[in-house]
């Protein structure tokens, strides 16, 4: 039976979609997905890979066919026929990339957007532009006046940069607010609030959650894998990256910069608690951070005073009021 080759060809391009949509839906190639905003990049993935199967997956069938098709037949030495061009192909081999490109970028932006990429950059010139609005400007007098005042200089503002608020929550103080430090090879993070300062990120499921990142030293990049977010720390600047994790467990936290001869060993971990668990985790921390308290194991000293410094020590030493009194009484 002799199929006509446009039949052949849309039994061809059906077959190759299928296998793509199938293979962009069932690959699992991504760890599990923590966060909302990992769902939205999970998505945006999918479309990708189906595009990148299917192209991938066209092109080497049409490879297969051409070896088969064109091959050299036994005893046949002649030149192949001399084929210049094909004007409309190329045009149609340029166009529908382009396309594809143009597309994803579109779709890209459009799933930035949903996360807040955009929101610490119109945050930031929205005061910009009520700072102007307020009457600063700049004036400049003209050459040779006589009443030449100094021009008056606007305050340069720097752009934020991260993943900030989503369009829905904009203008909303996040649940949970941390410091986050990058120096080599460590993360430190300190949580407004509570002061209580870490070597772990701890937070609460279901809860919106802002990170305010920087560096100490050299650039870092904060990423946490399982919720598909990584955020450049920049030293002398503060970046944000705001996230709702959604299943309680341990993750992993890595700097993905090359940052010195020890990066790899940049790793720390995150756990995100229930809500009760995160509470009593707060608890107890603040509790042991606390130097007034009896229960305290460890301290920053860096926060001490001199006379709470020495007073542990001068204790031991049976140095008393008295003792000091009588020192300065002599001297």
């Amino acid at each position: 039976m002799n199929i006509p080759s446009t039949i052949l060809t849309m039994l061809f391009g059906i077959a190759i979609t299928l296998a793509s949509l199938w293979y962009g839906q069932h690959n699992d190639l991504m760890p599990v997905a923590a966060s909302n905003e990992a769902a939205e990049v999970d998505t945006l993935f999918r479309a990708m890979l189906t595009v990148a199967f299917g192209l991938a997956l066209f092109v080497q069938c049409i490879l297969v066919f051409a070896m088969v098709k064109f091959r050299r037949r036994p005893d046949d030495k002649t030149d192949g026929p001399p084929i210049h061009g094909n004007i409309p192909l190329e045009i149609v081999w340029t166009a529908i990339p382009a396309f594809i490109v143009l597309a994803i970028g579109i779709y890209s932006f459009e799933i930035y957007t949903q996360m807040g990429g955009l929101d610490p950059m119109v945050a930031n010139l929205d005061m910009h532009a009520h700072h102007h609005r307020s009457g600063a400007a700049i004036a400049a007098p003209l050459p040779g006046s006589e009443n030449e005042l100094e021009t008056p200089v606007t305050p340069r503002t720097q752009v934020a940069i991260g993943i900030g608020a989503s369009p829905a929550a904009q203008g909303r103080t996040a649940d949970v607010v941390v410091d986050v430090m990058g120096l080599q090879y460590a993360w430190i993070f300190t949580y407004q609030g509570s002061g209580v300062v870490a070597g772990e990120l701890h937070i609460p499921a279901g809860k919106e959650v802002q990170l305010n990142i920087a560096a100490q030293d050299v650039l870092h990049a904060f990423w946490l894998p399982e919720l598909r977010l990584k955020q450049d720390a920049i030293p002398g600047r503060t970046t944000e990256l705001r996230f709702t994790p959604t299943k309680p467990g341990t993750y992993s936290v890595v700097c993905a910069e090359l940052c010195g001869g020890y990066h790899g060993s940049m790793r720390t971990q995150m756990v995100v608690h229930t809500p009760e668990e995160y509470d009593a985790w707060v608890q107890e921390n603040t509790v042991a951070q606390n130097l007034d308290n009896p229960q305290v194991v460890a301290m920053n000293l860096a926060e001490m005073t001199n006379e709470q410094f020495l007073a542990p020590y001068a204790e031991d030493l049976g140095v008393t009021a008295q003792t000091l009194h009588s020192l300065h009484s002599t001297h």
